[in-house]
C-alpha cells in the first residue's frame, strides 16, 4: 500500500526505522527488535542505506526478509551517492518483484575514507532520483499500476548544505513537485522547528503529508554521536538542562531522554501531525515505552483494515 493510502485509512501513522546489521551479534539484536516491535503493528518500517550505498546489499536483503517473513511493511531508503542509472533501475526492479510499495528517495551521505567526485554522479540531487523513480513507475513494471509511492526527506532545522532558507524551500518544493507523495523529516528536538517547517511548506504550496522524525536520547554517548552525525542539529536548553544533573547516571539519562521524546510526541499529536517516525537505532526498549505511554492500541491497524 502507498503511504497516502494508509493515511486515508487512519491518521496519524506510527512507524519505525532500522539499519542493516554488519555483524552476527548486531543481526540478532535487530531481529529481536523487529520481533518486539512487530506486535505494535506499525504502519510501516524504513530501512536505511549506508554512506555511499556501503550497505546496499544488506539493505536489500533486510527489506526482502521483512517483507516475506513478517507482517511489517518495509520502506527501503534509496540514495543518489555512488549509483549509476542502471544500478538504480535494477534495484527498483528487484523491489517491484518483491511487491515493495514505497521508496524513500534521498540525497545520501558521502562515503568516508575515499576520494569522491560528486560531479560525476548520475544523480546530483534527490530531485533527480525522484524523477527517475517516477519514470520507472510509468513503465508499468511494478505490479501496482501506480508504481512506488515516493517519499523524500524534510529538514525542519534547515538543510545543512543550503544556508539560504528561501532558496532551500524553492529546492524543496521542486523536489516535491517532481513526484513525491510524502515527507519524512530528519530528527529534531524542538517542535517549534517542525511546526514552522510545516507552515512554510504550506505557504510554498507543498501539501503532501509530513511525518515527524523522533529520536529518543538514551545515553550521553549517543547524544554526542548524534551531534556529530546530524550536522546542524539543535539541542534546546530545556533538554540540556534536564540532562545536566544526571549525566553520570545512565538510567536517569535514559529516563529523561524518553520522557522528553514522549512530551514531543504528545505535543505533535495535539497539533495534528500526519505521522510520527521513530529512529530506533535497532533498539526497541525506548520506542516501546513511548508507544505504550501514548496509549495507542496495538491492534489499531487490524481494526482499520476491517473497516
Amino acid at each position: 500500500m502507498h503511504i497516502t493510502e494508509i493515511m486515508r485509512g487512519h491518521s496519524p501513522t506510527f512507524s519505525f526505522e532500522f539499519f542493516p546489521p554488519k555483524t552476527l551479534h548486531a543481526a540478532e539484536t535487530l531481529y529481536q527488535t523487529i520481533r518486539d516491535l512487530e506486535s505494535y503493528m506499525p504502519d510501516f518500517v524504513s530501512v536505511t542505506y549506508g554512506a555511499g550505498g556501503s550497505t546496499r546489499e544488506l539493505t536489500h536483503d533486510l527489506v526482502e526478509r521483512i517483507q516475506h517473513t513478517t507482517k511489517l511493511d518495509p520502506i527501503p531508503h534509496l540514495t543518489c551517492v555512488c549509483h549509476k542509472e542502471e544500478e538504480i533501475d535494477a534495484i527498483l526492479l528487484r523491489y517491484a518483484k518483491s511487491v515493495i510499495g514505497n521508496i524513500l528517495a534521498l540525497g545520501g551521505d558521502r562515503p568516508s575514507g575515499m576520494a569522491y567526485d560528486k560531479s560525476r554522479e548520475s544523480f546530483q540531487h534527490a530531485i533527480d532520483l525522484v524523477k527517475f523513480v517516477r519514470l520507472f513507475n510509468e513503465s508499468g513494471v511494478h505490479p501496482d499500476r501506480r508504481g512506488f509511492g515516493i517519499g523524500v526527506a524534510g529538514f525542519p532545522e534547515g538543510h545543512p548544505a543550503t544556508p539560504n532558507r528561501l532558496v532551500e524551500m524553492d529546492h524543496f518544493k521542486a523536489k516535491v513537485d517532481a513526484g513525491a507523495d510524502y515527507i519524512v523529516t530528519q530528527l529534531f528536538f524542538d517542535n517549534r522547528d517542525f511546526f514552522d517547517f510545516r507552515e512554510r511548506c504550506g505557504l510554498a504550496g507543498v501539501h503532501i503529508p509530513i511525518i515527524a522524525g523522533i529520536m529518543p536520547i538514551t545515553s550521553i554517548t549517543g547524544l554526542k554521536r548524534m551531534a556529530e552525525l546530524a550536522g546542524g542539529a539543535r539541542f534546546p536548553a530545556k533538554l540540556l538542562r534536564a540532562l545536566q544533573p544526571c549525566q553520570n547516571d545512565p538510567d536517569m539519562v535514559r529516563h529523561v531522554g524518553i520522557q522528553y521524546a514522549l512530551e514531543q510526541c504528545h505535543d505533535l499529536l495535539t497539533n495534528d501531525v500526519a505521522g510520527i517516525h521513530f529512529y530506533t537505532l535497532n533498539q526497541s526498549g525506548a520506542t516501546r515505552m513511548i508507544f505504550d505511554s501514548l496509549g495507542i492500541p496495538r491492534n489499531r491497524n487490524l481494526q482499520a483494515s476491517n473497516v
